[in-house]
């Protein structure tokens, strides 16, 4: 058992947090101040704690929303026994995206008033999460234009949860994302990144994964969640929800595309946002992470050290990218002297334990 969960947080958060100080600096200041990326180290605030982004935070509100609105749901099945068995995970949880956007909504309000909110968050999130919070709806809440990597970088619980179906996973994946950032990439590449997770952590080899995403998304063009996204296309102005949502896809698989190319001849030393984007954008997140991940062949930190050492969104690029080597890999090549100092480890315990 390589405890995919343990390995998929721990890795987001032990990226985010190298690339917390390098984000917004040149390659020139990242490498006169750190060094280079192969010897990058865990960065220690005040007080000996490693600090996070919002991207952790914004992580374990879906984390926690997740596994709230889950255990109800198989309480209320009778199928629960006794906490950490098998059995409370044999079959797909009864839940209703009414039941998910409210919990998602409470966490996301919960993480706006927090006073630890304050690690530079997008503006898309926080004037979505305060629309939220004045109890408008979700769709009305939602920043329609914005496809900003606030979208995917908080989406790795979604693809740990035990027993949900594909649908299941897909539409919280997309629902997740489109109540603060309502533009159609946002969804896909939300979605996407979700299901990079999952293909990892059930054995996907890396040579497979680039056309398991590519064929995800072909497949997925223009399947459009009604039940979990209701009106969102019409909110967005689209002639029909197949268009809007195909729009995201379709971008999505160019930026596949770039991933593709860039790695067909790698110079393991350039600055991944130049090889593939700069990553403030939710496809190019992806797309870069994806890079940093498979260019040093799915070594765990060396992907996190790849994506810290980057010009463009560092912590989110990392985060995504120990992400996947997380899941792939387990927690085992995670330091335990950097998990002891990692702010909010034990709230990523305690989802990892639900999980794994």
């Amino acid at each position: 058992m390589k405890n995919s969960a343990r390995g998929t947080l721990f890795g987001l958060a032990l990226g985010d947090a190298m690339g917390y100080p390098t984000e917004f600096l040149t390659m020139e200041q990242i490498s006169a101040k750190f060094g280079p990326w192969q010897k990058m180290g865990m960065p220690l605030s005040a007080g000996d704690v490693v600090r996070v982004t919002d991207d952790t935070q914004m992580a374990l509100a879906v984390g926690e929303a997740l596994l709230e609105v889950t255990g109800r749901a198989r309480e209320t099945r009778g199928a629960r026994r006794e906490r950490g068995t098998r059995e409370v995970w044999e079959t797909a949880p009864s839940i209703t995206p009414h039941e998910v956007e409210a919990a998602l909504r409470a966490h996301f309000v919960k993480w706006l008033r927090d006073p630890d909110n304050n690690r530079a968050p997008g503006q898309t999130c926080l004037n979505a999460c305060a629309a939220l919070e004045r109890g408008i709806r979700w769709q009305d809440a939602t920043v329609i234009s914005s496809k900003g990597c606030g979208a995917n970088m908080r989406v790795a619980p979604v693809a740990l949860v035990p027993g949900l179906t594909a649908e299941q996973r897909s539409g919280i994946a997309q629902l997740q994302a489109a109540m603060t950032h309502g533009h159609p990439t946002a969804l896909a590449a939300s979605d996407l990144t979700a299901h990079a997770i999952w293909l990892l952590a059930h054995g996907c080899a890396l040579d497979d994964l680039l056309p398991q995403l590519r064929s995800y998304a072909q497949q997925s063009r223009q399947t459009y969640h009604a039940d979990w996204l209701g009106d969102l296309a019409q909110k967005a102005g689209a002639p029909d929800p197949a268009t809007y949502i195909a729009f995201g896809w379709d971008e999505c698989l160019r930026a596949l595309d770039k991933v593709t190319e860039a790695l067909r001849d790698p110079d393991i030393d350039q600055d991944p946002c130049v090889a593939v984007g700069a990553g403030w954008i939710a496809e190019e997140a992806l797309a870069t992470a994806l890079y940093c991940f498979l260019v040093v062949q799915g070594s765990p930190r060396a992907s996190i050290m790849r994506g810290a050492h980057s010009s463009g969104d560092s912590d989110s690029i990392a985060a995504l990218a120990g992400a996947f080597a997380g899941a792939k890999n387990g927690p085992q090549q995670w330091f335990p002297e950097w998990i002891e100092v990692l702010e909010y480890r034990d709230r990523l315990s305690a989802l990892s334990r639900a999980w794994d």
